[in-house]
């Protein structure tokens, strides 16, 4: 073994018997003690490094050696940033905190590959030979160092680069606190020691570095797996909520599904506030507003995915609620709602009920477009009922019943018509008279012909108390649908197939008798309307037209060859309870003009409206000219829109 050399610096040798073989055993003794010390030494890094301790651990640990072995009061352990552009203080023994903050703050030291002036550290580093500087006082390369380093006490030091196959990646200093001249046997110690160091640190860098990878790839098994268990999950909402779609459940079992899957209970609204669908959760279930559509979500009644709606007073259950649209090409068809805020929502949550929107959506498109056919075959059907051709007959009842309708049930008949004036058409009529009836069981059939609505109400016996209110429910409907109004004519149920196109011809002119008179946003049947409702009920209106045209052909020829309004003023003049002020104004004449049109009318239909008998005629031969305009020859039922 090759002995280790004495330097100046290290530990004295003890005192040793003057005899020559007594000196040669001391020196072989103290060379002994010496070995084991820097073995003892080196065995503390490397077991430093099987411990493992950090790595600011180890740079102290090998600071703290090389003062020990060597005698010094100070070292310091550099290593070069990721960049290798600086060295940077790491690890110490005997330097201070402000010390080693000032040099890497303020005073780092830069590697200047082959700049004369750079810092004893930086030309160690990058010759990857040992640099010493005997006095730091008079070393100009030391400058920017030489205030914190009187500071320290600091006169001389050293700096061994620190490698691994050839590389530097740091350095080891030592300083001493007098002028001193670094020999050659104590750099070849610290090249030693510097050398088993630079091993030790990087065994711990190359330790950390395996830690973290480690740690990456374990935190990525736990991510793949995390990922695998949100797929299979994922995975199972689809299947579960794509079962539901292909068994056709209805929206009902799409709100059952995914209230199973988020563990709380759902409704489903239409964008009215009508229920479309509940699943309730541990025996609860979930209430929401009745609410403008922009104070749902901040003003974007459409905003895509699931939005938090604060609590409102009265709510069943207590806290916000949240709430998702379900939109059918871009138009808002329902809102499924949540109990409880957006953040208890997990990612898996948040993809259950998407897809149960992206669900319900063709689950109302498939609700609704077999509730088209179903419209448009019930129209056909109440056309040809409402026609009354025989051969549409003979098979209505079979047709009617594959709708689900029983047409041997007596039928009220309903025809609703917007009153004068009203924006309303009659599709915004139809979709409301459609909404009411909806729930109804037995369902009613509903069509429009032309201006008009038309309900077939089932009944149950030969009274239209069914009937009635269901004419009022419409006629409120349409005020709050289409914000005006509209009139029901009510007739009383039919008792054969036979009977429907009359009861359709009288509440048709019912409904236009109404108006004609005036009345706005009622429910008429045929005691309401009195004597217009007696005529209406004729059904051989010949003698009818024979008695009218008998009577008010004379006004009528003659209006037509002279331009006047005899009729028109002999009708207001009735109206009007006789009065000729209230005549001739609501005809916008003299009052005079009116006195001479009813003598010249009386003078031609050879009767004085004076007296009660010829005023009853007239009376009775204008209503009947009323009836006659709509219900005489009443137009064929079109096609149902």
């Amino acid at each position: 073994m090759t002995a280790l050399p004495t330097v100046a610096g290290a530990r004295p040798a003890a005192s040793v018997p003057t005899a020559p073989t007594a000196q040669r055993m001391s020196r072989t003794d103290e060379r002994h003690v010496e070995l084991q010390r820097w073995l003892a030494g080196i065995a503390r890094i490397a077991a430093a490094v099987n411990a493992p301790v950090s790595l600011a651990e180890l740079l102290d640990l090998v600071s703290r050696t090389a003062c020990e072995l060597m005698d010094y009061r100070v070292c310091a352990v550099t290593l070069a940033d990721t960049e290798r552009g600086v060295l940077v203080i790491e690890g110490s023994h005997g330097l201070s905190a402000e010390y080693i903050a000032g040099v890497n703050a303020d005073h780092p030291i830069a590697l200047r590959p082959g700049d004369p002036d750079q810092a004893p550290s930086s030309r160690a580093f990058t010759t990857g030979q040992a640099v010493q500087l005997a006095d730091i006082s008079v070393e100009p390369t030391f400058r920017p160092w030489g205030g914190v380093a009187a500071d320290q006490g600091f006169r001389s030091m050293i700096a061994v680069p620190l490698l691994v196959s050839g590389r530097a990646f740091g350095t080891l200093n030592c300083y001493r606190r007098e002028v001193h001249e670094f020999g050659p046997d104590e750099t070849d110690l610290l090249t030693t020691l510097a050398a088993q160091a630079a091993i030790a640190i990087e065994t711990a860098r190359l330790r950390d570095r395996e830690a973290t990878t480690i740690a990456d790839l374990r935190a990525l098994n736990r991510s793949l797996a995390e990922q695998h268990a949100l797929l299979q999950q994922g995975e199972q909402i689809h299947r579960e909520l794509t079962e539901v779609a292909l068994r056709a459940g209805g929206i009902t079992s799409v709100a059952v599904a995914l209230a199973t899957l988020l563990r709380r209970p759902v409704l489903v609204q239409d964008p009215a506030g009508v229920t479309l669908a509940a699943g309730k959760y541990a025996g609860r279930s979930v209430d929401a507003p009745l609410q403008d559509e922009s104070a749902v979500s901040g003003g974007d009644s459409l905003a895509e995915g699931p939005t938090e709606v604060p609590a409102w007073p009265g709510a069943a259950l207590p806290g916000p609620r949240v709430t998702t649209p379900v939109l059918l090409g871009g138009d808002l068809v329902a809102r499924i709602w949540l109990p409880g805020p957006l953040s208890d929502l997990s990612p898996l949550d948040h993809r259950a009920l998407e897809h149960a929107a992206t669900i319900s959506a063709l689950e109302l498109l498939r609700s609704r477009t077999a509730l088209e056919v179903e419209w448009r075959l019930s129209g056909e059907l109440v056309s040809d009922l409402l026609s009354g051709n025989p051969t549409a007959l003979a098979t209505i009842t079979s047709r009617a019943a594959r709708l689900g309708h029983d047409l041997r049930r007596p039928h009220a008949v309903l025809v609703v018509k917007a009153d004068p004036g009203s924006p309303a058409d009659v599709q915004a009529v139809l979709a409301t008279v459609r909404s009411v009836s909806g729930p109804v069981r037995p369902r009613p059939l509903v069509t429009a012909l032309a201006d008009y609505v038309v309900a077939l109400w089932p009944e149950s016996d030969e009274e239209t108390a069914a009937a009635l209110p269901s004419a009022d429910a419409v006629r409120r409907a349409v005020r709050v649908q289409t914000g005006t109004t509209a009139s029901v004519a009510v007739t009383r149920p039919c008792s054969s197939l036979q009977d429907h196109p009359a009861m359709f011809r009288i509440a048709r002119g019912m409904v236009e008798l109404s108006q004609l008179r005036g009345t706005r946003d009622v429910s008429v049947t045929l005691p309401d309307l009195g004597i217009y409702g007696l005529l209406l009920q004729l059904d051989d209106t010949r003698e009818l037209v024979r008695y009218a045209e008998g009577l008010l052909r004379p006004l009528r020829e003659h209006d037509a060859g002279r331009g006047t309004a005899l009729l028109e003023t002999v009708a207001a003049h009735l109206r009007h309870g006789l009065s000729t002020a209230a005549t001739a104004a609501a005809l916008y004449v003299h009052p005079n003009t009116v006195g001479l049109r009813i003598r010249r009318a009386e003078e031609l239909l050879g009767l004085s409206l004076s007296d009660v008998e010829s005023l009853a005629q007239v009376k009775v031969a204008l209503m009947a000219d009323d009836v006659l305009a709509f219900s005489a020859s009443p137009a064929e039922p079109g096609t149902p829109p």
